[in-house]
């Protein structure tokens, strides 16, 4: 690949958000680690919270990616001011929703646990964490804002600065719980929700020291903070069926006993964990493709997506052969069970073969964020879950459930990302963020 300004740019954007996008997986990497070596139910008992938390992250995922894209358009359109008042909108309305979702949550943890039909032992552990984790709703909810604020304004050093701390702190406090004062999962859980506090309060103060330079007001704007309600809501359907497929995956892998759940939980771990590693090249895409529909330049706009489809595709094919290399040996980093150490591998080179098209996947999904498409991306998303549901229901074992996951959905999202691309109708220009 040869390197033009425009390949430079997105490795400007890319880089420093692969690194913050690493480092954000790396407190579940750490958390599986420490809670590992407790035990298998431990361990299995994180899976199930994981996915819980996970589900509220990427419900409101929109919270960073539609920030990104509106911030990002108002950048190109060169209104500063408008853009940085958008993103206290959306700082607002992330800590509003996480208030929410500390209540319910809360309240409804025995029926969460519940519906994974775990082990009583798997259950009680899983109920722990989830008690704990519930008060770092609003801190997680405000750091993506905060995030997507800062990638819009194509500031994607300051995310890494902030992931990096919050996640050595992390690993620390969590160490110190756990072993250091015997507290077990709770410890683990604990630890994460501080460096979480943090983290938020560190990237709030940059957006609202910028907003306050550039004019914008920080009081609570109710028609903008609906405003910012509404236009998210395509996202959070779309983000839906994504989180949908992942619980689905937990929901089955459940089925086959706590050692395949187990897992489950490592293998989602590392797929997650390499899926922010392709997600840098599509947060550079939803930035630039914002900035360039913005200031009305449709022909940087479609040259942009080609190299992003470029960078996706040979990034999945170095990842897909890291992950390759290192399947027979990192299930021992996680766990000693004999029974997950001997699942892991056949699971991992499913999903290493499937690195390219991710790759493919998450850049097209980038680009049409940042175009504000995000009806279709919701009306896709729909049919591709429905589609992949049967499959992954019907699946024998983990293995087989893994394939169908990367063959139905993976590759139903590739098709329709990939068909829409090829059209002219998601390119919307002009300052205004669209939600067709």
């Amino acid at each position: 690949m040869r390197m033009n300004v425009s390949d430079r740019e997105i490795l400007r954007l890319a880089v420093p958000a692969f690194f913050a996008l690493v480092a954000e997986p790396i407190f579940l990497l750490a958390d599986t680690a420490i809670v590992g070596h407790l035990g298998t139910s431990q361990l299995a008992a994180l899976g199930i919270a994981s996915q819980v938390m996970g589900t509220l992250v990427s419900l409101c995922v929109f919270l960073a990616y539609g920030t990104t894209a509106s911030v990002a358009r108002r950048i190109g359109a060169g209104d500063q001011t408008a853009a940085l008042t958008q993103g206290i909108d959306g700082l607002w309305l992330a800590a509003f929703v996480g208030a929410i979702a500390t209540v319910a949550g809360y309240l409804s943890t025995p029926w969460l646990v519940g519906w994974f039909e775990p082990s009583s032992s798997t259950a009680h552990f899983a109920t722990t964490y989830l008690l704990i984790a519930w008060f770092g709703a609003i801190p997680l909810l405000v750091m993506l804002a905060a995030t997507g604020v800062l990638r819009g304004t194509q500031d994607t050093r300051t995310p890494l600065v902030v992931a990096v701390v919050g996640n050595l702190v992390n690993i620390v406090l969590n160490l110190l719980f756990v072993y250091g004062f015997g507290w077990g999962i709770a410890g683990s859980a604990f630890g994460t929700l501080i460096a979480q506090v943090g983290s938020a309060l560190a990237l709030s103060y940059v957006v609202v020291r910028a907003a306050s330079t550039h004019g914008a007001a920080l009081h609570p704007d109710l028609p903008g903070i609906k405003a910012a309600a509404t236009a998210g809501v395509p996202l959070i359907v779309r983000t839906a069926t994504l989180r949908a497929a992942l619980i689905l995956m937990t929901y089955a892998a459940a089925r086959f006993g706590d050692a395949p759940l187990a897992t489950m939980q490592l293998t989602m771990t590392l797929w997650l964990f390499l899926a922010f590693v392709l997600d840098a090249v599509a947060i550079a895409a939803q930035a630039m493709t914002g900035r360039y529909l913005g200031a009305g330049d449709v022909v940087q706009a479609r040259a942009m997506t080609a190299k992003v489809i470029r960078w996706g595709v040979v990034s999945g094919v170095v990842t897909g052969g890291l992950l390759a290399l290192v399947s027979p040996l990192i299930g021992r980093v996680f766990s000693s069970d004999a029974d997950v150490l001997a699942t892991v591998p056949p699971v991992l080179m499913v999903a290493a073969l499937a690195q390219p098209l991710a790759g493919l996947v998450f850049v097209l999904d980038g680009v049409l964020i940042g175009a504000g498409d995000a009806r279709y991306l919701a009306r896709a998303g729909t049919l591709v879950l429905l589609v992949f549901a049967p499959s992954a229901l019907l699946a024998p074992n983990l293995v087989w459930l893994w394939v169908a996951f990367c063959v139905f959905f993976m590759g139903g999202r590739g098709l329709a990302l990939w068909t829409r691309s090829r059209g002219d109708s998601w390119m919307h220009v002009g300052g205004g963020l669209g939600t067709r």
